[in-house]
């Protein structure tokens, strides 16, 4: 099994200056980062599993070493076990379904919260549960006895 180090430890790391550098790796399906951390290498992995995370183009590992750990030189480049062939597109199928409802969901959050809002900044004085109740079972009788 392969020890890595996830984003939020690998920056609480270059915060306290323990990482000495960092290569890129190739390999079939992208880029991986390989942290020096003392005499030992460790690759920079995925949140959720222990696994390597990779970047399918160079570009975009560079700018998330420098974005997100705020390293900005790396001790060189291997592309000797990268193969442009082998990297394929891991976007999931149902990733817009589910952009499209996150959204969706997010309208319904912002509606819902304004609504309250309202609901609460409406200066007229409340109507207690009970008022309701007796006001729409009055309703309901009244339709009653017109029906027969």
């Amino acid at each position: 099994m392969t020890v890595t180090i996830d984003t939020p430890n690998a920056r609480r790391l270059v915060d306290a200056a323990a990482i000495r550098g960092a290569a890129i790796v190739g390999q079939p399906g992208g880029w991986c980062v390989m942290l020096k951390i003392g005499m030992k290498e460790t690759p920079l992995g995925t949140q959720r599993t222990d696994k390597p995370r990779t970047w399918s183009s160079l570009d975009s590992c560079m700018q998330y070493l420098r974005d997100e750990l705020k390293i900005v030189k790396v001790d060189g480049i291997d592309a000797s076990n990268y193969s442009a062939a082998t990297v394929h597109s891991r976007r999931r199928k149902d990733a817009a379904e589910r952009m499209r409802a996150a959204h969706e969901a997010a309208a319904y959050r912002n509606w819902l919260a304004d609504e309250v809002q309202e609901a609460i900044d409406d200066p007229r004085p409340n109507v207690s549960h009970a008022q309701v109740m007796a006001e729409a079972q009055a309703i309901i009788d009244n339709a009653s006895q017109k029906a027969g």
